[in-house]
């Protein structure tokens, strides 16, 4: 099998990036626990997707594999989510009686970033139609081969566990678990230079 094509995103293929994503964490521990209702899931992820990985875009953070099957959003050192407008969706749509939870999640999550530059990748996701094809693998290694030549650390957070084997083949090790009553736990990973 051939390695899928890893491409930068353009600004006309954002919106299809966010569907990738939305498509992808669909079935997402996380996801779903803080957007239980599929409307409130459907109508609030692409604004999430912008406000927590958008800062990607145009800063040589977004890429994707053919068709659209794979997105992968990063963020360059120096660069962070939009916490504000993160927030305020999560208000706006999280259910009132775990939203103090998810919010002590996300502070949680900012508190276990390294201080030292690194490369952040918020969301990677593949189309459940094109799970299984490497397209996460290729994406991943596509920003990690970079990492590598900076002698950058790379650092995520692991929302399914389901998914930790797969970062761990790339050289992320777990660093905690974060979980606040009822959330599913986060796995923040560090991939240290290398």
């Amino acid at each position: 099998m051939t390695r899928p094509e890893v491409k930068a995103l353009t600004p006309a293929e954002e919106e299809a990036a966010i569907h990738t994503i939305m498509l992808a964490f669909a079935a997402d521990p996380m996801a779903r626990w803080c957007w239980p209702d599929p409307h409130a899931y459907v109508s609030t992820m692409p604004a999430f997707t912008r406000a927590f990985a958008g800062a990607g875009f145009g800063r040589g953070g977004a890429f994707y594999t053919e068709g659209h099957a794979g997105a992968a959003l990063w963020l360059p050192p120096g660069t962070s989510p939009d916490d504000e407008r993160m927030a305020e969706l999560m208000e706006h749509a999280i259910p009132r009686p775990i939203l103090s939870e998810a919010l002590a999640v996300m502070e949680q999550m900012a508190a276990c970033h390294p201080d030292d530059p690194h490369w952040y990748l918020p969301l990677i996701g593949v189309d459940p139609a094109h799970q299984n094809k490497g397209h996460g693998d290729a994406l991943m290694r596509h920003v990690l081969e970079g990492c590598d030549a900076e002698h950058a650390a790379a650092y995520l957070e692991s929302s399914n566990p389901r998914n930790i084997p797969f970062y761990r083949r790339h050289g992320f090790e777990p660093l905690t678990t974060i979980q606040v009553g009822s959330s599913p736990p986060i796995v923040p990973m560090l991939r240290k230079p290398r």
